[in-house]
């Protein structure tokens, strides 16, 4: 099964009309159908609650809602620690991106896998690595 990291940008989709969301939809879908694995950061779920607290579309018990559903995803979690926390200083550091944002990249990295960004910046500065959500069938298809 193929593993692949996400960011909030992507799962805040699944809360919120957004652009994009159909893509980001129909990843969350091949999760669920376990055609494939999410690893996070537990940054992400600092990020989701915060952006869908601040679309001001949800109460604050909707809000809690939308953290208990995304504890039931059961993603692979990862604390910033160790090698994957020296690599994520590295990432911003060299990059000039935020710590929040490399955390994906590196765990991307230690992992040897693609992440999903809705992030044009995090696009065009990690090719190969940060992969915009809008493509997500058509790399799914070529992959097979």
């Amino acid at each position: 099964m193929r593993r692949v990291v996400v960011d909030a940008s992507i799962v805040v989709k699944w809360f919120l009309e957004e652009p994009y969301s159909g893509e980001a939809l129909e990843l969350r879908d091949d999760y669920i159908r376990g055609r494939l694995s999410i690893a996070v950061p537990s940054l992400l779920f600092y990020e989701v609650l915060n952006a869908v607290k601040h679309s001001g579309v949800y109460s604050e018990e909707e809000v809690e809602e939308v953290g208990r559903a995304i504890d039931k995803y059961g993603f692979d979690l990862y604390e910033l620690r160790g090698k994957y926390k020296l690599e994520a200083v590295k990432v911003a550091v060299e990059e000039d991106v935020t710590v929040y944002d490399a955390s994906y990249v590196a765990l991307a990295k230690h992992l040897k896998t693609v992440f999903y960004t809705a992030d044009e910046e995090l696009v065009r500065k990690f090719p190969g690595i940060a992969l915009h959500i809008k493509d997500y069938g058509r790399h799914v298809r070529a992959r097979g």
